[in-house]
Parts: structure tokens; C-alpha cells; sequence
């Protein structure tokens, strides 16, 4: 299993104390350090639409530029620019064989990790 995330997060810290209370192994990867690679985002894009885990809600998205928010017109184009600025994924990523989810909700994590 591997966790996508900033080590600075909130969130990503909230899920990875949860994965360690419950005694659960996953490999961590700093996409702040690390970055994402086109082939993950058009992956993740394949599997459950940029939409899902492009946050709009974030410090990144708001504080972009009117004109390059109104740019983002394509698929391509929101792909870009979330590898340009991994701050905009929703975190953290969680790979798991079949499973992928943005973010962290114990009540999922405790579904699919109670296997």
C-alpha cells in the first residue's frame, strides 16, 4: 500500500497516526519533495476523474491567479497545472491494489482496512 501526501498536512497526519494505531504498513511518498508523475495523474484521472482529487478548496486554488483558474478549460490543462502545484491534490492518496481514495474518513478507512 502506498500513501501520497505533504508531511506537513493535517489531514495526511491524521491518516497516517490512524494506519499506525491500527498496526496497518503503508510506504509514504512526499509528493511536495518528490513530485507526481504524469503517468500517477493520468492514472488516478483514469480511475476516478481529476475532478475528484483536484481541491478547489484549498489555500493553493485560491490563491492562483483569476486568469489561470479560468484557463483550466481541459482535462490535459488540470493535469498540468496540479503536477506543477501538488499542493492542489487532496490528501492524502491511498493506493491500495483496487482501493483509491482522496483524503481521510475513518469510517472508510475502517471498511476497507478491516479485511
Amino acid at each position: 500500500m502506498k500513501i501520497y501526501g505533504i508531511t506537513n498536512c493535517n489531514t495526511v497526519k491524521k491518516a497516517l497516526d490512524w494506519l499506525k494505531v491500527n498496526d496497518i504498513a503503508y510506504e509514504f511518498h512526499d509528493f511536495k519533495k518528490l513530485g507526481v508523475p504524469t503517468e500517477k495523474l493520468k492514472e488516478w484521472d483514469e480511475k476516478a476523474g481529476y475532478e475528484k482529487f483536484m481541491n478547489k478548496q484549498g489555500l493553493t486554488w485560491k490563491q492562483l491567479d483569476p486568469a489561470i483558474k479560468e484557463g483550466i478549460k481541459t482535462k490535459e490543462a488540470a493535469l498540468q497545472l496540479i503536477q506543477q502545484k501538488t499542493s492542489m491534490i487532496k490528501r492524502p492518496v491511498v493506493e491500495d491494489g483496487n482501493f483509491l481514495f482522496f483524503g481521510f474518513d475513518e469510517a472508510t478507512y475502517q471498511q476497507h482496512f478491516e479485511k
